[in-house]
């Protein structure tokens, strides 16, 4: 049996220019929810720490300094791990030059404390909760090497549904996609370091050639889990109506999955 993921790294190095202003002083993961007073890398963190993870390592780049000196002064969120419950252990880690996503994922996971234990990784833009401990007995199970997960977010559009006859029907507004999306979470198996590329896109190399293998696993997230990438200025007034409609709560507590 696969041992759970109780470290992790969060991808934060992102310049987030399409959601100017918002980050003109600071980067993408230090945009806070409004309604929350916690930034995104916030939630998460706290999610990772719910989820069994006691070390993190935060790969950064555009306004560094900023996230890193909020990591030392923020009061981050205890974890229970195997040593009891202590504060969640957090590094730093930032390219001397640009990598790739996949070279900059290999870079970060190299702080990484155990090196021979699987691993979680995440988007730092992603605002979500769900089991990922679910989602790692779901890597286990499948003997992947690396796991996604998997979203079926909502179309910004409304949609016209017609007969083969070409009337239309009805109108739905916003419906969910039909496709799945990467969800920009994954767990990792501790050999997947070695399989990435030290400079360049993991997922035009690593990926292909371990779906090829069928090494390559997808974990559709449990209906009813909240998920959400902040890439603009809309998302992140969208999450904040979410939160409101929420009565406040947001995703704070993981989604299990549906009974029905």
């Amino acid at each position: 049996m696969m041992r759970l993921p109780t470290q992790a790294v969060i991808l934060a190095g992102g310049q987030g220019t399409r959601l100017r202003p918002y980050t003109d002083d600071r980067p993408k993961p230090m945009v806070e929810i409004p309604g929350t007073g916690i930034p995104i890398i916030g939630h998460q963190l706290a999610w990772l720490a719910a989820e069994g993870v006691t070390d993190v390592v935060v790969s950064c780049g555009h306004l560094a300094d900023v996230l890193g000196e909020w990591l030392t002064t923020a009061e981050l969120p205890y974890a229970e791990g195997r040593e009891g419950r202590s504060p969640l252990r957090t590094e730093v880690v930032v390219e001397d030059e640009p990598l790739g996503r996949g070279g900059g994922l290999k870079y970060a996971a190299a702080s990484l404390p155990r090196p021979d234990e699987p691993w979680y990784a995440t988007n730092g833009d992603i605002w979500t909760r769900f089991a990922l401990r679910e989602m790692a007995a779901f890597h286990g199970e499948r003997d992947a090497v690396a796991t996604l997960a998997l979203a079926r977010p909502r179309i910004p559009w409304g949609a016209v549904e017609t007969d083969p006859f070409g009337h239309v029907l009805d109108f739905i507004e916003a419906p969910p996609s039909p496709y799945l999306v990467n969800a920009g979470v994954y767990v990792f198996s501790s050999s997947f370091t070695a399989q990435l590329p030290d400079r360049g896109d993991h997922e035009r190399t690593t990926f292909p050639r371990l779906a090829r293998d069928r090494l390559l696993a997808g974990f559709q997230l449990p209906q009813g889990a909240y998920w959400r990438a902040i890439d603009t200025a809309k998302d992140l007034e969208e999450a904040a109506r979410e939160l409101r409609d929420a009565g406040g709560s947001g995703p704070a507590q993981p989604a299990s999955r549906s009974k029905e």
